[in-house]
């Protein structure tokens, strides 16, 4: 069965001396005949270009005055104008359908596999054949698919479903933190690795080679839709959890309901999907999607603003004619006053002047980093950011992870720009969705 390994990052660049004793008349000239590049802008996404700002509350902010604050210096990147909407989201989770599909039916039906490659040179193991259909309706493909349905004794009156169970995402990633640490670095005198690393586990185990340092890991990825039921006591809020995340009329509204893991999960399966697009034309196919930094958040919903509390620029959250400037919860809980009463179609508000949608209010949005109450005290002030990848065993405490934004269900003081708080990292709720970052290549764009 073909496995894919799905690596974000390159860790490793080998060095190419292709022509370098025919080029240069004994000049250093570089390698010569590189590949041309010149970056597009990313579909959905928008330019924020690099520069420096005080992350924390501004000196007009006098409510938060003992939070510290720090000049910081974020390099340039690119942002989703939106957050990721309930049918980008279901792209992924019919990615995930499909592959598990057409692995179980390449068991029975040669076409879903390819065993070789346009030479006629065979493939081993055989790779999946995107481009056959499946029809779902076909009994023979069901009895292939039969470990993919809800099981007769769980199912609802009898109606055939797909098992969102089934559902799992499996990738690889490597732990650059890990293979940076200088005990962990390659000796060349021993021509070996002397240190230890964390698997995913979080078994601490010896180096046996740079393998050690690729992680994998295997996530469930369809959004949790009891979530809506389960967030309110007292509340009826069923209509969402039955219809929220498949209906078409919610389509354009953010996916809720989502772990830090299966968000960071789909950043890499978005990377994938890519990269493996821009490799069969023959260009470079490194695109790392992610989630942005905490840094990376603040400096984006600013909009180049650097003293506002909100993302429109001003000290408050109506407009010259009354109108609130976001989707929050005002008025003591008249939800309806701001043109919604739970989420909103994403960009129903004016962007900021980066051209980012939605960065106050709507939804709250996971970031890489890890919260500590102090972590402003000892960031970097180029490109800050504190992330750690917690293991299975730690405490709840080391799993927690930065949430920026506040949402539809916060008072305003939640959605301000500077603004923190945390949720644990395997947590799901109805007010917490996120975005996806690519950092640039070479100069600005």
């Amino acid at each position: 069965m073909k496995r894919f390994l799905l690596v974000a990052f390159v860790f490793w660049v080998a060095l190419s001396f292709t022509g370098c004793s025919k080029s240069g008349n004994g000049e250093l000239v570089g390698v010569q005949d590189r590949p041309k590049w010149r970056e597009t802008q990313p579909y959905g996404m928008v330019f924020v270009r690099r520069g420096s700002f005080n992350i924390g509350p501004s000196d007009q902010d006098a409510s938060m005055s003992g939070v510290p604050t720090k000049t910081v210096s974020q390099e340039a990147f690119w942002m989703d104008d939106t957050e990721i909407t309930n049918n980008e989201y279901r792209q992924f989770v019919g990615w995930v359908k499909e592959l598990k599909a057409r692995t179980m039916l390449g068991d029975q039906y040669p076409e879903f596999l390819i065993t070789e490659d346009r030479k006629g040179n065979p493939i081993d193991p055989p790779e999946i054949n995107w481009d056959e259909k499946i029809d779902w309706e076909d009994p023979d493909y069901q009895m292939a698919m039969q470990d993919m349905y809800v099981p007769e004794n769980e199912s609802f009156f009898g109606k055939k479903e797909i098992d969102t169970r089934k559902l799992i995402y499996e990738y690889w990633w490597i732990d650059l933190q890990q293979a940076a640490k200088r005990s962990n670095s390659y000796n060349f005198e021993t021509q070996s690795y002397e240190g230890s690393v964390y698997n995913i586990d979080g078994d601490l185990e010896p180096i046996a080679n740079r393998s050690s340092f690729i992680m994998q890991d295997q996530v469930h990825v369809y959004p949790d839709t009891l979530t809506w039921i389960r967030d309110f006591t007292y509340s009826y809020n069923e209509p969402l959890a039955t219809r929220y995340f498949w209906h078409p009329g919610f389509d354009d509204y953010p996916v809720v309901g989502v772990t830090w893991k299966q968000a960071v999960a789909f950043t890499n399966w978005r990377s994938k999907i890519q990269g493996d697009f821009l490799t069969e034309r023959g260009e470079p196919g490194l695109m790392s999607y992610r989630l942005p930094t905490e840094t990376e958040w603040e400096y984006a919903a600013r909009g180049g603003k650097k003293f506002s509390m909100y993302p429109w620029g001003g000290y408050y959250t109506r407009d010259d004619d009354g109108v609130f400037l976001a989707n929050f919860k005002p008025l003591r809980g008249n939800y309806v006053e701001d043109g919604g009463i739970a989420t909103m179609k994403v960009g129903s508000y004016d962007p900021n002047e980066y051209g980012l949608y939605d960065m106050s209010g709507n939804i709250a949005e996971w970031t890489s980093s890890a919260f500590d109450e102090a972590g402003y005290n000892y960031l970097s002030d180029l490109n800050p950011n504190f992330e750690y990848n917690a293991k299975k065993d730690d405490p709840p405490v080391m799993k927690r992870k930065v949430i920026r934004g506040g949402s539809w269900k916060d008072i305003s003081q939640f959605v301000q720009v500077s603004t923190r708080n945390y949720e644990y990292q395997d947590t799901t709720k109805s007010y917490i969705g996120f975005r996806c970052v690519r950092s640039t290549f070479g100069d600005e764009f």
